[in-house]
């Protein structure tokens, strides 16, 4: 028995593409002790690597800690398929399709690397930005723009490799992306004007929109929809390339925001009394932090009451919100005018009696 064997493996006869047995054992240990070695490292670097995830360390070991940490068992399998083709042979046409496994194995790799780097970048920056809500608010739509270009440019290298001809192959798709296009023109409409929301930003996460009769604050800018929260509490969905069509009113980069107070006044109120309002009311919005006074007016001589316009501004309204300046301001007329006895006018009507006269007899 142990002839046999001895005999097997010691034959100079190739039992397989012209490799014996003794050569395929050692390529498959070779393989094998590769692929643990490598799923022995990226454990390693995996297990540690919350220690060099802080910001204390550099970038540059976060990002190495990083990538090891996330590499995918497909990368082993390309380098122990890589051993195995260089230390045996193989036909041309055997080995032509070990090669092209190979590659396409590494192009996933390096595509969800890629990815990986992109993202670990996104996030460097949005911490290093914080609060910058804008570029929060752009990056779901960067990340989809990027992936379809890293992985629209890995399928080109691998069908180059594979021996496509991609000049031919490229004419083909814009001749067919034209059709794909008209047919998806609703779609593309929205995924552009995403991109043209995220480029030129004319509103981010957390800003208050008024747009045509839809108001909320923006909770999240999507690739096709923007989310709004409205005041109610529902939330509002809209087309990205319908909102870019409207008239958007944008609150949030607001420095100041106006409120326009009318107050009523009875007509027989003193003339001194009428005279000293706008200054009275001058003074008690002087007296609110974050406001600024801006003009008050005897406007209009109304039905049944002289109407004052009072015009301020709140300051910071992002802050400090507008509604609560208004019920501080109206709060104190209160107080001043029942100090001060001037009333409130209200609508009222009075009835005459008149008596009746007899009439002269003709």
């Amino acid at each position: 028995m142990g002839t046999f064997i001895k005999h097997f493996f010691e034959t100079p006869e190739r039992l397989l593409y012209g490799n014996s047995v003794a050569e395929w054992i050692g390529a498959a240990v070779l393989a094998l002790a590769i692929w643990a070695g490598l799923w022995f490292v990226r454990g390693v670097v995996n297990s540690r690597y919350k220690r060099y995830a802080d910001a204390e360390h550099q970038t540059a070991l976060r990002l190495i800690a990083y990538l090891i940490g996330n590499t995918k068992q497909i990368l082993f399998a390309a380098a122990a398929l890589y051993a195995v083709e260089q230390s045996l042979i193989f036909p041309p046409r055997v080995e032509r399709l070990l090669s092209n496994v190979v590659l396409t194995l590494i192009l996933l790799q390096v595509g969800l690397w890629a990815g990986r780097l992109l993202s670990f970048y996104l996030e460097l920056k949005e911490r290093d930005r914080d609060p910058d809500r804008s570029f929060a608010g752009s990056l779901d739509i960067i990340r989809f723009i990027a992936r379809i270009l890293i992985w629209s440019l890995l399928i080109l290298v691998a069908l180059e490799n594979f021996g496509v001809n991609i000049t031919a192959l490229l004419a083909g798709l814009g001749v067919g992306g034209i059709a794909v296009a008209l047919a998806l023109q609703n779609v593309l409409g929205d995924l552009f004007a995403s991109l043209s929301i995220a480029l030129d930003k004319p509103f981010v996460v957390g800003d208050f929109l008024n747009i045509d009769a839809f108001s909320g604050n923006v909770e999240r800018i999507g690739i096709r929809t923007t989310r709004l929260r409205s005041e109610a509490g529902e939330q509002i969905v809209m087309s990205n390339a319908d909102i870019l069509k409207s008239r958007v009113r944008n609150y949030g980069r607001a420095q100041e925001l106006r409120a326009v107070t009318t107050l009523r006044v009875a007509y027989d109120t003193p003339t001194d009394m009428l005279l000293a309002i706008p200054k009275l009311l001058e003074q008690i919005v002087g007296e609110q932090s974050n406001a600024r006074f801006e003009r008050c007016h005897l406007k209009n001589f109304g039905e049944w009451a002289l109407q004052f316009e009072l015009s301020y501004f709140r300051r910071s309204p992002d802050l400090y919100p507008l509604p609560d300046l208004q019920q501080a301001v109206n709060f104190r007329i209160i107080e001043e005018f029942r100090r001060l006895n001037i009333e409130f006018a209200y609508p009222t009507q009075r009835v005459v009696a008149t008596a009746d006269v007899p009439h002269s007899p003709v």
